[in-house]
């Protein structure tokens, strides 16, 4: 008798066939769950889509987003606004830009009230200086200089406290071909106190510019200047030392605002470490090392590693764990990416405590969440599309590379955990490693390790296919109780001959147990092996700052 399940089964179906109705092909050509374009678009402003993956190029994964945003506004613009301002200001995608591109698509919709809702939006989402360059630039791609954006960007200008605005303008100069004096003579804000007048006025033709009567009011001096900006020109053209470490001492100022000779003189960078913001602080150790700052057990060193270690320093300044994690690969490298290919480029031996101090910052930079008391198994997707692309544009941070630091993070919390890695050994892919289940392999890392080692023990391990069914499959086969499976994936699993969400079923009937199922989606896909009508499954986004507490909540079943 002919076996006729080969060909079509509801409990075990190869993941190059439909299982359901209602799966989608994936990149990789197997079959998922195609997210809604909502699901999409968080994945979008939290992930964004530099260096593409795979199986996608960055254009192809741009344009699919932004075809995705543009659904959302499509279908109900004002909300899709409202969820670009969220995510932008929660602080939990590792960089601002996609939110940016997302609110440009947004300013320049055929809807008037969806464009008005957006242009509104502009101060929350562009904060800085930068991102108002940003935005001047992603928005010229989607409509004109109308009458609408230059009220925007002038209201920009207009709603900042004069201390605020002028140290936004002095910080973030210049940026994707824009300066604050072009935006001005775009925008032509009508200036809502005499010192936003005189800053504007000194803006767009510097301090001369304030002596020359104006076609209407009048003639200023240097004295109606904010102070920060008087004490910036003060800086400008200072000859010693001396003047500058006390003007930064007296004003607070950043690196950004030095003059090019002070930046490679160990006390002037001194100077600026009591009020260095934490971010700009993770930029420059390298910097500080490179040009002796920074050494082996001084003072200086230990001064920096409890400021990268103060939780109330990287809340505060909302520092996202991707940030510390590109700065512990970069630090421990002892060069910048650009190094190997410049005479001359920066290098520094790194020193030990600080090193120490950026392990312990990647898991002070997550939101604080309470222990599960739940078992848990963290699979990797170790397969050879999690080796390609990167994580919020970071140089060397491959999904692969990101997904076993995310883990940490929740190993750290859960005392009861065991890691696996995975990849299929289907057509030639992979290998049989340490027995069980072809294409699995439990993993020997742990928190206790510093992350900069585990980073380095899960990039070197072999590459193969994706099957994304793998861990269930392991766990039924050797009885392990779980409550809670996270799978850290790119969701282009094709490999195996059952699908991820039949795999889980069958382990739930035959261990008799309740699992869940958690996917965090390390890349900007469309894609999902999450059930959508199974209420124990979850799909989140890889490194949302708020992925750890939502994650907790589901697999307490308080979500």
């Amino acid at each position: 008798m002919p076996d006729y399940r080969k060909h079509f089964a509801a409990l075990v179906t190869p993941q190059r066939q439909k299982a359901r109705a209602d799966q989608a092909p994936n990149s990789a050509g197997g079959y998922t769950f195609a997210l809604d374009d909502w699901a999409r678009l968080d994945r979008w402003l939290i992930l964004g889509a530099e260096g593409g993956t795979y199986y996608a190029s960055e254009r192809k994964l741009t344009v699919e987003n932004a075809r995705a945003v543009e659904a959302c506004l499509a279908a109900d613009g004002p909300r899709a606004v409202r969820r670009i301002v969220e995510i932008s200001r929660s602080g939990r995608a590792p960089k601002n830009a996609p939110a940016i591109f997302a609110l440009a698509i947004a300013a320049g919709d055929v809807k008037l009230e969806t464009r008005r809702a957006a242009l509104a939006a502009v101060p929350d989402v562009c904060r800085t200086g930068t991102d108002l360059f940003h935005f001047a630039r992603d928005v010229q791609g989607f409509r004109k200089w109308g009458r609408g954006l230059r009220s925007a960007v002038a209201a920009w200008y207009n709603g900042k406290p004069i201390d605020r605005l002028s140290y936004q303008v002095i910080k973030y100069q210049q940026r994707d071909g824009f300066s604050h004096r072009d935006l001005l003579r775009l925008a032509h804000p009508v200036a809502p106190s005499p010192q936003h007048d005189a800053l504007y006025r000194w803006i767009v033709g510097g301090v001369e510019a304030l002596a020359r009567e104006p076609p209407r009011g009048k003639a200023l001096s240097p004295e109606a200047l904010p102070g920060l900006v008087r004490g910036f020109e003060s800086l400008r053209a200072a000859t010693n030392q001396k003047q500058v470490t006390a003007l930064i001492a007296q004003h607070h100022f950043t690196h950004e605002m030095l003059q090019t000779e002070w930046k490679n003189d160990p006390a002037v960078w001194e100077a600026l470490l009591p009020h260095m913001p934490q971010t700009a602080l993770l930029r420059n150790l390298g910097k500080m090392t490179a040009i002796g700052l920074l050494e082996p057990m001084s003072d200086t060193s230990r001064k920096v590693a409890r400021q990268l270690t103060d939780a109330a320093r990287l809340s505060a300044a909302r520092v996202h764990p991707i940030a510390v994690l590109s700065a512990l690969r970069v630090y421990e490298q002892g060069h910048g990416e650009l190094a190997r290919r410049r005479q001359n480029a920066l290098s520094w031996t790194p020193v030990r405590e600080v090193v120490d101090a950026l392990n312990e910052a990647f898991y002070l930079a997550f939101q604080a969440v309470e222990p599960t008391g739940k078992k848990h198994l963290l699979a990797l997707d170790i397969s050879s599309s999690m080796a390609s692309g990167q994580i919020a544009g970071v140089p060397g941070l491959t999904p692969r590379v990101a997904s076993a630091a995310m883990a940490m993070a929740t190993a750290r919390l859960e005392r009861e955990y065991s890691v696996v890695g995975f990849s299929a050994a289907a057509g030639g892919y992979g290998g049989k490693w340490g027995g069980g289940v072809s294409g699995l392999l439990p993993l020997s890392i742990s928190p206790e390790q510093r992350l900069d080692d585990v980073l380095r023990a899960v990039g070197d391990l072999p590459f193969g296919g994706t099957d994304c069914a793998l861990p269930m499959i392991w766990a039924t086969r050797n009885r392990v109780e779980v409550d809670s499976f996270v799978i850290y994936t790119d969701n282009e699993t094709w490999a195996g001959n059952m699908h991820p969400f039949q795999a889980l079923r069958e382990y739930r009937q035959v261990m008799g147990r309740p699992a869940r199922l958690i996917v965090v989606g390390m890349t900007s896909t469309g894609f999902s092996i999450a059930d959508p009508s199974d209420p124990g499954m979850l799909d989140v986004v890889g490194f949302d700052g708020a992925a750890p507490q939502v994650m907790a909540d589901f697999t307490r079943g308080d979500a």
